[in-house]
C-alpha cells in the first residue's frame, strides 16, 4: 500500500511505497500556507487508510472467497471492489455532518474515501483537492493494473503484499525466471507477486527434489530434511509442500491454502481447528515419550505454531523457504555427484560450477516435462 506523509520542511504532502528493493516516494501536492499541522497529518492518515483499504481488495479478491451467495464474504468483497467507482466523487463531494447527523457507509472503501474528502473539506484548498484526486486516481489505477498481473511502475508495490489468489500470467513469468536461475533471481522478489512466485517455486522445488531423489535414492519428501544435515535450512515448509504434491496436489493446491490460512491467522482467526487439535494431540504424545528425559515437559517448549508461515508476510516467507529448499536439493545433489571424473584435476570452483550446471540442466528438464501442473 501507499503511505502518505507530511514534509514539514517543504510544507508538502508526499506518498511512498515499497518496490521490493527499497521504497520510492513522490510529491503529491504543496500544502497551503498557514494550515495546522494537525489538519495536514489528518489528511495524510486518511489517505494512507484509503490506500490500505483499497489494496485489501487486491489481496483479498472476491474470486478467492468460498461463497458468493447473498450476505456472503464473496458478495461483501465484491461490494468493496465495486466501490472503486465512487471513490473520486467522494473526495470532492463527501458526506458531511448535517443537523447533528452524518451518513456513514458500511462499505469500507467508500467510507475511507469520504474520510479523505472530509479532511480535504476542512483544508478548503481547491488546488490541493485536485492534486490529491489525481494521486488517488493513480493509486486505483495501480491496483487495477496489479489485478491484471502487471506489476510495473506504481503497481510494483504489490510485490510486498500477500494475495489470496495468484495470476496465471504472474505464475508463468515466475516460472520463466526460475528456468533462467533455479535458485531464484532477485527479479522474483521485485517484479512478481509473491503468491504467484511461490506457486512457481513449489513446481521447481518438486522438480529439484525429484532429480536429487533419482541421484541419491532418497524419497523426494526427505530430500530437504536430509540437506539440513549439510547446511541449516528452513525444511519444515518445503517438506510439507513436497508431501502435498507427492499426494497429488498441484503447486497451486499445495501453496494457496497455506497462504490463505496464514492470512486468517494474521487476522486473529484459527483456520483449521481440527488440524490444530491433531497437532496438539501429536505433540502431547511426543511429550509423553520424552517425559523420562525431561522433568517438566511442556507443550510450550515445543514451539507449536498455528501456521508454519510468518503471518505478517506469509507469501514472501513461503517463497524464501521454497527457494531454500531448492538450494537444499542442490547441496545433496552436489555431495552425491559422481558423474565428473576427479582425474580431470579441476579446482574446487570449477568443480562446483560443473556440478551446478548439471543440476540446473536436469531440473530444467524435469520442470519442463511437467509444466502442465502450473496451468
Amino acid at each position: 500500500m501507499t503511505r502518505y506523509a507530511v514534509d514539514h520542511r517543504r510544507n508538502a504532502l508526499i506518498a511512498s511505497w515499497s518496490t521490493g528493493a527499497g521504497d520510492t516516494a513522490v510529491d503529491v501536492a504543496d500544502l497551503p500556507a498557514g494550515i495546522s499541522s494537525h489538519d495536514a497529518l489528518n489528511l495524510a492518515k486518511a489517505l494512507t487508510q484509503l490506500s490500505e483499504t483499497c489494496w485489501r481488495c487486491y489481496t483479498h479478491p472476491a474470486s478467492a472467497a468460498d461463497s458468493h451467495e447473498p450476505n456472503s464474504e464473496g458478495e461483501r468483497r465484491q461490494e468493496e471492489r465495486d466501490a472503486f467507482a465512487s471513490v473520486l466523487t467522494a473526495l470532492t463531494n463527501p458526506n458531511l455532518p448535517a443537523d447533528g447527523y452524518m451518513i456513514q457507509s458500511y462499505i469500507q472503501v467508500e467510507e475511507a474515501a469520504h474520510q479523505v474528502g472530509r479532511a480535504l473539506h476542512v483544508l478548503n484548498a481547491a488546488e490541493l483537492t485536485t492534486r490529491v484526486t489525481i494521486d488517488v486516481g493513480a493509486e486505483l489505477a495501480a491496483i487495477e493494473q496489479a489485478e491484471l498481473g502487471n506489476l510495473s511502475e506504481r503497481a510494483r508495490q504489490a510485490v510486498t503484499l500477500t494475495r489470496e489468489d495468484a495470476s496465471p500470467l504472474q505464475v508463468a513469468q515466475a516460472s520463466n525466471l526460475l528456468h533462467d536461475n533455479p535458485f531464484g533471481p532477485e527479479a522474483l522478489f521485485t517484479e512478481i507477486d509473491p503468491a504467484a512466485a511461490a506457486i512457481a517455486a513449489a513446481h521447481w522445488l518438486d522438480a529439484a527434489a525429484t532429480v536429487t531423489g533419482d541421484s541419491t535414492g532418497l524419497p523426494v519428501t526427505q530430500i530437504v530434511v536430509e540437506a539440513d544435515n549439510i547446511e541449516a535450512l528452513p525444511h519444515e515448509t518445503p517438506t510439507l509442500v513436497l508431501e502435498l504434491m507427492a499426494d497429488g496436489a498441484t503447486p497451486r493446491q499445495a501453496v494457496m491454502p497455506l497462504i490463505r490460512n496464514a492470512l486468517r491467522v494474521a487476522e486473529g482467526e484459527i483456520p483449521d481447528i481440527t488440524a490444530l487439535q491433531q497437532r496438539i494431540t501429536a505433540a502431547e504424545q511426543l511429550l509423553d515419550k520424552r517425559s523420562e528425559d525431561q522433568s517438566e515437559p511442556s507443550l510450550d517448549a515445543l514451539g507449536l505454531r498455528i501456521t508454519p508461515l510468518d503471518p505478517a508476510r506469509p507469501a514472501l516467507d513461503l517463497l524464501e523457504d521454497l527457494l531454500s529448499g531448492i538450494r537444499g536439493c542442490w547441496l545433496l545433489y552436489a555431495e552425491d555427484a559422481t558423474e565428473f571424473d576427479e582425474a580431470e584435476d579441476l579446482d574446487d570452483e570449477e568443480w562446483q560450477k560443473r556440478r551446478t550446471a548439471a543440476f540446473f540442466a536436469e531440473v530444467r528438464e524435469e520442470a519442463t516435462a511437467h509444466r502442465e501442473r502450473l496451468l
